[in-house]
Formats: C-alpha cells, sequence, structure tokens
C-alpha cells in the first residue's frame, strides 16, 4: 500500500525506466558497431532510417522476415549463458533473407522480461550485434520491455525482425529449376534454433545437469554445447549466388526439417531424392538419437541433422557453386537430385542416417 499521501510509482509496480536508460547506455556502442552502407546504426528515435540509394540499389524489392529463437532461450537462461542467443536471433531471419537472393540491410529487436537486468539484457544484444556484423547488416533499433506478471523471474523471450533487398529480377527461387538438378548441402553448426523443446525433453529424461560435460563433446558443458549458436549462411550464400550466377534456390532447414521445407522452394510437380548417408550427422544428433530413441522419420522432420541450408544447381554448373562456398568457409556437398513428383511426399530418401 502507498504511504499516505504519496501516490504509487511506476517502479513500486515493478517497471524501472531507469534500468531501461542504463541498458540503452550499455548496449550504444554494440549498436554503432553494426554500421553500414545505408545505415549509421544509432539508437534513440522513434525509428530507424535506411536509405536504399546509399546502399547501392537502383530497382530494389524488398523482402522481410521475422523469427525468434523459441524454447532454446530458456536453456540460456536457466544457464546463465546470454552471450550467443542474439546470434541465433539474427540468424533465423537473415538466413530467411538469403533463401530468397536478399542481401540483408537492417535488423530490429524486440527483447521482453520480468524485470530488466542491464547487464544481462546488454549481453544478450552484443550477440545480436555480433550476429548483424556477420550478416553485414545495420542494427537500427528495437524495443525493450519489462512487463512483470506475463514474465516470472529471470524468464525473458526475444523476436527478430530484419530487412532486406534485391535488384528486381534478382530474386529466388528460379523458374528454371528441373528434374536433374543437384541438392548441394551447406553443413549446421548444430541444432540451430529449431527442436529445441525435444532436446530439453531429451535432457530432463537422461536426467542430466546443463552443468555436466556434453554426452557427445566432453570438452565442453552441455549448455554450453547445445546454445552452439545458428550458423549465418548470409556472406558465403551471397558470394556464390552472384559469382556463379548458377545458384537456382536455397532452402533454410529449420522446423520442419528436409520433408517440411525444401518443397517450399520447389515448383509444382517437382521433387528431390536425398541420399541420408551423404549427411554429415553431428554427434548431437547422434546422442539425442540414441539418448531419446528418436526414429529416423522424427529426426529429419524435427531436426536439420547436420545440414542448414539446402542449395539448388543445374548438374554441370554444381561444382562451381559447391567451390565458391567452400572457399567462403562452408562445408558443402551434393546430397542428392531434383527430381519429378506426381503428389506426396515430394522428399525421398535413400540409405540412412549414420546414428552409430
Amino acid at each position: 500500500m502507498a504511504e499516505q499521501g504519496r501516490g504509487l510509482t511506476y517502479a513500486q509496480a515493478g517497471v524501472d525506466i531507469d534500468a531501461g536508460n542504463r541498458m540503452v547506455d550499455l548496449i550504444k556502442p554494440l549498436v554503432r558497431a553494426t554500421a553500414r552502407r545505408g545505415a549509421d546504426a544509432e539508437i534513440g528515435g522513434f525509428g530507424g532510417l535506411f536509405d536504399l540509394k546509399r546502399a547501392g540499389f537502383t530497382d530494389p524489392v524488398l523482402v522481410a522476415a521475422t523469427d525468434g529463437v523459441g524454447t532454446k532461450v530458456k536453456i540460456a537462461i536457466e544457464t546463465g549463458r546470454h552471450e550467443t542467443i542474439g546470434i541465433d536471433l539474427v540468424a533465423m531471419s537473415v538466413n530467411d533473407l538469403v533463401v530468397q537472393g536478399a542481401e540483408p540491410l537492417f535488423f530490429l529487436d524486440y527483447f521482453a522480461c520480468g524485470k530488466l537486468d542491464p547487464a544481462m539484457g546488454a549481453a544478450v544484444v552484443a550477440g545480436v550485434s555480433a550476429g548483424c556484423r556477420d550478416a553485414g547488416c545495420a542494427l537500427i533499433g528495437g524495443e525493450t520491455a519489462e512487463m512483470p506478471g506475463v514474465y516470472q523471474g529471470g524468464d525473458y523471450d526475444l523476436a527478430g525482425f530484419a530487412v532486406g533487398a534485391a535488384e528486381r529480377g534478382t530474386l529466388l527461387p528460379r523458374a528454371d529449376i528441373a528434374a536433374g538438378d543437384v541438392v548441394i548441402g551447406i553443413a549446421s553448426s548444430g541444432v540451430h534454433s529449431n527442436g529445441y523443446s525435444l532436446v530439453r525433453k531429451v535432457v530432463d529424461v537422461s536426467a542430466l545437469a546443463w552443468e555436466t560435460p556434453a554426452p557427445f563433446d566432453p570438452s565442453r558443458s552441455l549448455g554450453e554445447a547445445v546454445l552452439t549458436p545458428t550458423r549465418i549462411y548470409v556472406k558465403s550464400c551471397l558470394a556464390a549466388i552472384r559469382e556463379t550466377g548458377a545458384v537456382k534456390g536455397l532452402a533454410h532447414i529449420t522446423g520442419g526439417g528436409f520433408p517440411d521445407n525444401i518443397p517450399r522452394v520447389l515448383p509444382d510437380g517437382l521433387g528431390v531424392a536425398l541420399d541420408l548417408a551423404r549427411v554429415p550427422v553431428l554427434p548431437v544428433f547422434k546422442w539425442l538419437a540414441k539418448a531419446g530413441n528418436i526414429a529416423e522419420p522424427e529426426l529429419l522432420r524435427t531436426f536439420n541433422c547436420g545440414v542448414g541450408m539446402i542449395a539448388l544447381a543445374a548438374a554441370d554448373q554444381a561444382d562451381k557453386v559447391i567451390a565458391v562456398l567452400k572457399r567462403e568457409g562452408e562445408n558443402a556437398f551434393p546430397i542428392g537430385t531434383v527430381t519429378t513428383a506426381n503428389g506426396e511426399p515430394r522428399v525421398t530418401y535413400s540409405g540412412h542416417l549414420d546414428l552409430a
């Protein structure tokens, strides 16, 4: 109850405006570090500005994407490791831009919590800043919302919003995707940001603590290992698109895995045949499969299984695309071909994942 003669304050209701201002001061240099042509990456106004002409575009089509990081954020909260979850936030949106042939231009983030800890919030934004620098886009704004009663304790959630552009006529997927084209896999860094409700369930039934050594990587704690950030494919894929002129389509392998994501970029009447023996299954997926007794079809529809991005190219151009991707630091390899498909399923398999 308020003292006699004194009214209630916002702080007494659980919202600390001063904490928000302290966080803004902490993140200003992180934001400035993402400046690029077209944006000075300053914050503090009511909206962020971007100059498409300064960025070098003449007849651009804008492409927008938004996403979060799902229940992976719960692991960051439980382990106190907040430094990389912002990379995931950026990755999930900018990877969706590049699959359409777009260059990410700017990013905005939304951070919601029950009680704002400026240092923790700044650690999250440090990851956002790192992801933006990796993707070549400017962090031009965001929102911090302190909402006691909606979020409990140290819980928080994140959302991200990315805008990119491509010159008119260069958007992907191309209309000339055809049977016989090569399906190129580009390796993932780990689980990325999908399937974490199942990851957490496997950890729970295994009775493991986040601080224990990871069964699949004893050099790191389990929490650190499963928080490995999502790989950002922007620079490597843009290089392959621009230098080869041979990339017909890209598919970001997120929730839904191979069977749900690859058909999104295929014309009607086409599918893909994948050789699962060519998929470089990462140790984390082998452990999840064994510890959770997860069947192969469930793995393929829940996780990326070691392939975070798919590229499509004509058979006589695939080696050229792979060479550029490898030069840019990716592990790229053929894993299948485009086929005709009359009905479902549009993604078929030969062989099996190496889960041994």
